[in-house]
């Protein structure tokens, strides 16, 4: 299983450079979020049990983006709640060497969902922060038209780099529950794996 990298995704990387872009979740596109329309840019399908597609706003790019949504899903049983504790436990790891990491688990009793709003930085050649990462992820059970079933991940990330940064965190404090909001109320689109 791809549990393991299911968990420890995390949006701060190296560009992508798979020039490939399959649909390997059938979801009809464009994404439209907080006014923007967002087109898929990359997908990997790394493992049997495991997809990843990123979508990005026109003009924007993986290794510069400042708003993307992510759609992940990992099939088979598996436990909304243990990949939530999973991810939690990466990002509490991750803070004993960076400070500046900081989380909020939020849960839906009814709905079984669960959400994970987080701060993620790196830095740059003179070890001052050079990118800020602010990612809202929305975990949920589903099941496919072929009755596939396993764990979607939702996820909107938003960036700041260099000197933006100070303003971004500023502008995160005042309007820190927008996102999580936006993201609580969005239609997810269904997905239908393809193998």
């Amino acid at each position: 299983m791809f549990f393991a990298a299911f968990l420890l995704f995390s949006v701060i990387s190296n560009a992508q450079t798979n020039k490939a872009v399959n649909d390997y979740l059938k979801v009809p596109g464009p994404i439209n979020f907080d006014s923007k329309s967002y087109k898929l840019s990359w997908s990997s399908h790394p493992a049997a049990d495991y997809y990843k597609q990123e979508y990005l706003p026109g003009g924007e790019s993986a290794d510069r983006f400042k708003s993307m949504i992510l759609l992940d899903v990992l099939t088979g049983k598996v436990n909304v709640k243990d990949i939530v504790g999973a991810k939690v436990a990466e990002l509490k790891k991750m803070k004993e060497t960076n400070p500046v990491v900081n989380y909020e688990i939020f849960d839906n009793s009814k709905s079984g969902e669960y959400m994970l709003d987080f701060l993620l930085t790196a830095n740059g050649a003179d070890g001052k922060i050079s990118i800020a990462e602010r990612n809202v992820y929305r975990y949920t059970s589903f099941t496919d038209k072929s009755g596939n079933k396993g764990v979607l991940l939702f996820g909107i990330s938003v960036r700041s780099y260099g000197e933006a940064i100070t303003s971004f965190l500023a502008d995160l404090k005042k309007n820190k529950k927008d996102l999580v909001n936006q993201a609580a109320q969005f239609k997810i689109p269904s997905v239908t794996i393809t193998k």
